[in-house]
């Protein structure tokens, strides 16, 4: 039987020591970083997990035409004017006027368009702002439209709907035990948001402030040097009493 030094054996421990230490280091590591990525995958914040993005999406409208009538109706008068004054304000990019072509009602939609650009024109759109597009339909039998449309600036939130987890208490769900809101938790509330707003620059920065009405708040001021009331009085106010009903 053979015997191993000492200096061999106190070599043998201090290496199996090593090993033991950096097999324990490299799995507290892999623990800590695989808790920090599952954090980060889904935040607490409803407003973190469903961000309100700005981006641009598209705004159109449209116009149906028949195979016998050419020109615009009332309503159709009316889709295109307000259009045209929200491209005013709010569109980065010319009208696209996609116009039908080699279908039954090519020469109605040919003189349907030609009310519409004058209506675009009156309306303040200039010609460069037009870009016009003949495409034909894939299916014959289904009536072909002019379609205009525009890019413009939108907030936009979602999908919502989304359950990656159950509800419930369950092996695959331990967000339930740390008392965590469910995934789809505040994606309505955000989509909403995104959808009402009127400026999405609005979420971003404030818009700057209006001048002040001059005259309005030197009279107000000299009034509260006179000690006399800063109120405003209106004629029509007593109009307007339940009390003087019926009389």
């Amino acid at each position: 039987m053979t015997t191993r030094s000492p200096a061999v054996r106190n070599r043998t421990l201090r290496l199996g020591g090593a090993l033991i230490g950096l097999s324990m280091t490299l799995g507290a590591c892999t623990h800590t970083d695989e808790v920090v990525a599952t954090a980060s995958v889904v935040p607490n914040d409803y407003r973190q997990r469903h961000p309100i993005a700005i981006q641009e999406a598209n705004r159109s409208i449209d116009i149906f035409v028949g195979n016998s009538r050419g020109g615009l109706s009332a309503s159709q008068r009316t889709d295109v004017m307000g259009l045209a004054q929200t491209w005013l304000r709010e569109g980065t990019g010319a009208i696209n006027a996609d116009v039908p072509t080699g279908t039954p009602n090519a020469r109605a939609a040919a003189d349907t368009f030609r009310e519409v650009r004058a209506m675009l024109a009156a309306a303040g759109v200039p010609p460069r702002g037009i870009i016009v597009r003949n495409y034909h339909p894939d299916d014959p039998r289904q009536l072909s439209t002019i379609r205009l449309n525009y890019a413009k600036i939108a907030a936009v939130a979602g999908p919502c709907g989304l359950w990656p987890e159950d509800l419930g208490p369950s092996v695959n769900n331990p967000s339930y035990l740390e008392n965590k809101p469910y995934y789809n938790f505040g994606c309505a509330y955000q989509r909403n948001m995104a959808a009402m707003v009127d400026n999405p620059s609005d979420l971003v920065q404030p818009r700057s402030e209006t001048p002040p009405y001059t005259q309005r708040r030197v009279n107000a001021y000299e009034k509260y040097k006179r000690g006399t009331p800063t109120t405003t009085t209106y004629p029509e106010t007593d109009k307007a009493k339940l009390s003087d009903t019926g009389k």
